[in-house]
């Protein structure tokens, strides 16, 4: 299920939103091993996240051009064809604020862990 909307969403823009969730879980698990004493951490999970919701924005601007470019050099499209482009076209930057929630939600955690120290 989740390789099918990663495909389906358009593999450059999702497979590094994949990488980039990796990551921010990766540097949430460090910050919560360091206690969210690591401020460069925090920065950067902050940064990387922001960087995920841009790029899957980015990814969706893109989609609709070409499903628009599609549509004028096409004509006529049906009700489904349409719904499923625009489907396609959020799959990306619904993935890049999910990611971008993750981030958010660890470094709430790890400024909580911090401040009861």
């Amino acid at each position: 299920m989740l390789f099918d909307r990663l495909q389906e969403g358009g593999p450059f823009f999702m497979y590094p939103l994949a990488i980039i969730l990796v990551l921010v879980i990766i540097l949430i698990v460090k910050g919560l091993l360091s206690r969210g004493r690591d401020n460069k951490t925090n920065e950067l999970i902050g940064s990387i996240t922001l960087f995920a919701i841009v790029w899957g924005f980015l990814g969706q601007i893109i989609g609709l051009i070409g499903a628009f470019d599609t549509i004028e050099s096409v004509g006529n499209v049906s009700a489904e064809v349409m719904a499923a482009g625009l489907k396609v076209a959020f799959l990306p930057p619904v993935f890049g604020m999910f990611i971008f929630l993750i981030g958010r939600l660890g470094l709430i955690i790890l400024t909580w862990i911090k401040k009861d120290e």
